[in-house]
């Protein structure tokens, strides 16, 4: 997958299958996804924005994400919490951009 980050930097890292976006973002050192909550969508500090066309690879946004997503800053329709996000073979070569106010 590739995380594109508010400079336009890209990164490329790895994940597997049945690991979610967020964990493969942070063992990978993917700093903007801060993962406050460990991945129980308790925050929103894992948000990302899925590029089109792969947001319509995913499944819905759960009532509890949609709930998340509107303390995040900037939230948009392609908005997701990576801890929502399971990898699979489907998801091969995702792209997310990564929202500039959520750096350490």
């Amino acid at each position: 997958m590739t995380f594109v980050g508010a400079d336009g930097s890209a990164r490329q890292c790895s994940g597997t299958a049945g690991e979610s976006l967020m964990r493969a973002a942070v063992r990978t050192g993917i700093r903007e996804i801060l993962a406050e909550c460990g991945g129980i969508a308790a925050c929103a500090t894992c948000h990302c924005y899925v590029e089109p066309p792969w947001d319509q690879r995913l499944d819905p946004r759960s009532d509890v994400e949609e709930a998340m997503l509107e303390a995040a800053l900037d939230p948009t329709e392609f908005s997701r919490l990576s801890c929502q996000i399971t990898l699979s073979p489907a998801l091969d070569g995702l792209v997310v951009r990564l929202p500039a106010d959520q750096i350490r």
